[in-house]
């Protein structure tokens, strides 16, 4: 709860509530804490500043990834194009957090001295608090926590969608591959109590929301921090009680995890969706055990295989990273031939790049740029090849597809409207007569399969107002509604007024 002398720094001289933006780098570990960030915000009377504002905003903040080699460049070279925006804006304010803020700590107010406060992983709640004193203080807050303050699901929420929501399970990591920081910089596993998890998620189905995505850093490592090995199938199964709850969906999982029991609970419960995302990285078991993954090519297709044998239809996706350090011609080839064989809807290759702080970037045998490069294209290729080739066996199937916000950019220009599959393939559908909104479902057949997307351009055959579309209506209503500015008034003496409580809302470097 957020008392009135708490909103002190949230108001202008003349009382009208100050506006902040929230930059998002990385992964879905970051994109959920910038939901956070910004329900942390807004409950301190911040108000979020108009799309295009462009640093305009009265508080900006900056939620970091330390996952690529040229992360600190990035936020460097943004924090130096404001620079001369706050030296003519009195009382704007700069934040930096997440896990570049965790690992170079006080370094940034050193590099860009006009940076406010800089928070870690582990005490985003702290971010209101941090501005205030620094404002009060006049003087750059620094403030790193060594471990978890609070869970992020504790802490108020501002979802970017009304229908579907993140829902964290777990934080942190208990792996130590080599090519990766972020269990440095987000800690050691640390899982939720189940029933506090499903006590979020029937909350947020309450509010509106149709699908969750369960969310941890090793999401299927669920359990261990609390002794169950089965925990996290357990969870999917109970996602299935939950009345209202249309799609359930969860990222990313480790193959070392992914155990029998999981399979069956994806299989078995109706509303846990046909699509896994099962990070390779590699199908060398040479390369593997350098990254130090604890899984080898054959154990990785037995999943795949025992995956497809109990959901046919299952869209498996995967990341791959090409040119680790000592890949040779024949490690890449291994790669190819699991790529051929697991038939992936869809990959995310990466290049090799060197992160600061972990093993790999000292490791002998660094590949050339070049040798990278062609071996990148090569993947690219053949994935794009198979991922047309398994979205051409799509055509002439019926799906309900859930109409998503923001995924079609030339909807207007096209007539048409976007969603998501229940494999989450991305569908491009003909707009119907009738009113669709997001959240709602539609029958469509698909007619036309590209490499990332299908088209279904007949006529809607169904389709279903849902109460996930509702809230979306309902939200669309309120932000309509809403003035520019909010007077917020002087602070009162004495004890808050209750307040409602928020319902809350779910980097994978897997």
């Amino acid at each position: 709860m957020t008392s009135s002398s708490d909103r002190t720094g949230a108001v202008d001289e003349v009382g009208v509530a100050r506006s902040y933006e929230v930059r998002t780098y990385g992964c879905q570990m970051n994109v959920h804490d910038s939901e956070r960030l910004s329900g942390l915000l807004e409950d301190a009377g911040y108000v979020r500043a108009p799309e295009g504002s462009d640093g305009e905003a009265d508080v900006v903040v900056f939620n970091t990834c330390a996952v690529r080699e040229n992360a600190d460049n990035k936020l460097y070279g943004n924090l130096g194009r404001l620079a001369p925006v706050k030296a003519r804006k009195p009382g704007m304010q700069i934040a930096v957090g997440g896990c570049l803020a965790q690992k170079d700590r006080d370094t940034i107010v050193k590099k860009a001295p006009w940076v406010d406060v800089v928070f870690g992983t582990h005490n985003i709640g702290k971010l209101p608090v941090l501005l205030e004193r620094a404002r009060v203080q006049e003087e750059a807050q620094v403030e790193i926590a060594e471990s978890l303050e609070a869970f992020p699901s504790t802490l108020p929420t501002r979802r970017e969608s009304a229908y579907a929501a993140w829902v964290s399970i777990s934080v942190g990591c208990n792996n130590t591959c080599t090519f990766c920081i972020v269990p440095a910089l987000r800690g050691k596993e640390k899982d939720r109590r189940p029933g506090d998890i499903l006590a979020e998620i029937e909350a947020l189905v309450g509010e509106g929301v149709s699908e969750i995505t369960l969310l941890g850093q090793n999401v299927n490592a669920y359990g261990s921090d609390i002794g169950d090995r089965e925990a996290f199938s357990k969870l999917l199964r109970a996602c299935g009680n939950i009345e209202g709850l249309e799609r359930v969906r969860f990222t990313s999982p480790h193959p070392r995890d992914f155990t029998d029991d999981v399979i069956a609970a994806m299989a078995e419960t109706p509303n846990v969706m046909p699509q896994l995302h099962m990070p390779l990285q590699s199908g060398s078991d040479t390369v593997l055990k350098a990254m130090r993954r604890s899984y080898r090519q054959e154990r990785f297709l037995g999943i795949i295989e025992k995956v497809r044998a109990a959901i046919p239809h299952a869209a498996i996706s995967t990341d791959i990273i090409v040119g680790f350090p000592g890949e040779t011609e024949e490690d890449f080839e291994q790669t190819l031939h699991v790529v051929r064989e697991a038939r992936f809807a869809q990959a995310f290759t990466f290049q090799y790049s060197k992160r600061p702080g972990t093993p790999a970037a000292d490791m002998d045998g660094q590949i050339p740029k070049e040798v990278v490069q062609a071996r990148y294209e090569r993947l690219v290729a053949l994935q794009e090849e198979i991922s047309w080739e398994e979205n051409k066996k799509q055509v002439g199937r019926t799906v309900d597809v859930m109409v998503a916000e923001g995924e079609g950019r030339k909807d207007d220009a096209t007539r048409r409207l976007s969603g998501r599959a229940p494999d989450n393939r991305l569908v491009h559908f003909t707009k119907p007569d009738e009113e669709v909104r997001p959240g709602d479902v539609v029958t469509v057949e698909i007619t036309y399969a590209a490499p990332h997307h299908l088209l279904a351009e007949g006529p809607t055959t169904a389709i279903r107002r849902t109460r996930a579309g509702d809230a979306w209506e309902k939200r669309n209503a309120a932000v309509a509604a809403r003035p520019a500015g909010v007077m917020l008034g002087l602070p009162k003496i004495g004890a808050p007024e209750p307040q409602q409580p928020v319902a809350s809302a779910g980097c994978g470097c897997d």
